[in-house]
């Protein structure tokens, strides 16, 4: 079956087409404009690639209804919309995806994939907020964590580059892009990760703050007068990266850091000790690690992110080659020789993940 697959993430939309066998035959990425799709360019895309027989949408937030993919019929478009709040960058370009594949592509099966699948079966112990029961209970609360379709396909091909089982590999899986966030993967499930209700919670981002002390924003509110939507504003669009150093990109903060910029260079200090500190908090979700995988735009392209995480991690018996690593491409190794820990680089492939999971519903009676 050959598969469309369709991943509006914040900043871009992804598109490829991929085979029986895992083959990407053709993929495009787009930028979006102001976190809104462009019809016009997702049309242009799908008439240059070869005749879809299914297409997967990646979907950031199954809210508490969804812990699986499933057929897309209207009630699933409803649910989504009523939860757009749970992940405003990411949520209503999938639905804008959504819809324009149906004008395009009229009567083939769609299929929604959620990101949030993969942490669904995590421990209570690591899913669960300390908050009143009514309020887990009524509104959903709890931590769902996403970037799953990633992290599944990162430790799977980290097995594979190890020739080993996944059964038998303890992984953390760092995804390092617009979005950021860890996944502890125990032989092969997700027991723990960094995101939470939403994609807030966690790692600083390109955009997005990561985690701050709630006290702060009640403080902000109480004391400032900043309203609801102004507080989302500057956690999502206004902090990270961006608040730090004035830029979201991370090729621009590590170029200015290097011309002894301080705003970048506290940017970056400030990016590594959050990531290594969730590392090793991932690290002991397992007790131990086998291996450390890095993808995404920053994890695949940012040699001193990796160094910089590395250097504060040798407790946990991870030494990368700094020669592979400043070297490194889609894929490979880049630990030290006689490392306890295999420190790899994985290329993302959300979209051969999301091609599985539509073949796999698409198999079962509707």
């Amino acid at each position: 079956m050959r598969v469309l697959a369709l991943n509006a993430g914040s900043s871009s939309l992804k598109v490829s087409v991929v085979e029986e066998g895992d083959v990407v035959a053709a993929d495009r990425e787009f930028e979006l404009t102001d976190g809104k799709l462009d019809s016009s360019q997702l049309a242009s895309a799908i008439r240059s690639m070869p005749e879809i027989q299914a297409i997967g949408h990646r979907i950031v937030h199954g809210g508490p209804r969804y812990t699986r993919s499933v057929r897309i019929d209207d009630g699933v478009i409803d649910y989504l919309t009523s939860i757009t709040d749970l992940a405003p960058l990411h949520l209503p370009a999938a639905l804008a995806g959504i819809a324009a594949a149906q004008e395009l592509l009229t009567g083939v099966p769609g299929v929604a994939c959620f990101d949030t699948a993969f942490h669904a079966g995590m421990p209570d112990a690591a899913s669960t907020y300390a908050l009143p029961e009514d309020w887990r209970s009524r509104f959903g609360i709890r931590r769902y964590g996403f970037h799953g379709f990633s992290h599944s396909y990162a430790s799977r091909r980290a097995a594979e580059i190890l020739a080993r089982p996944p059964r038998d590999l303890r992984v953390v899986t760092c995804h390092l892009g617009s979005g950021a966030s860890l996944a502890a993967v125990n032989r092969g499930r997700s027991v723990d990760t960094t995101m939470g209700f939403t994609p807030l919670e966690g790692l600083v981002m390109a955009t997005r703050s990561g985690t701050v002390d709630p006290g702060a924003l009640l403080y902000l509110e109480r004391h400032a007068g900043f309203t609801e939507a102004q507080l989302t504003e500057a956690l999502d669009r206004k902090g990270g990266l961006l608040g730090l150093a004035g830029t979201s990109d991370m090729r621009e903060v590590l170029r200015r850091r290097d011309e002894g910029d301080a705003a970048a260079g506290l940017a970056f200090d400030v990016y590594v000790h959050r990531l290594r500190a969730l590392i090793a908090a991932m690290a002991a979700a397992m007790n131990g690690l086998d291996a450390l995988v890095f993808t995404g735009g920053v994890g695949e392209n940012a040699a001193p992110v990796r160094a910089q995480a590395l250097a504060g991690l040798e407790f946990l018996g991870a030494r990368l080659d700094a020669a592979s690593n400043d070297g490194a491409t889609a894929d490979c190794d880049i630990s030290a020789r006689g490392s306890a820990v295999a420190t790899l680089v994985v290329k993302a492939r959300e979209d051969v993940e999301v091609a599985r999971e539509v073949r796999r519903v698409l198999a079962e009676p509707a």
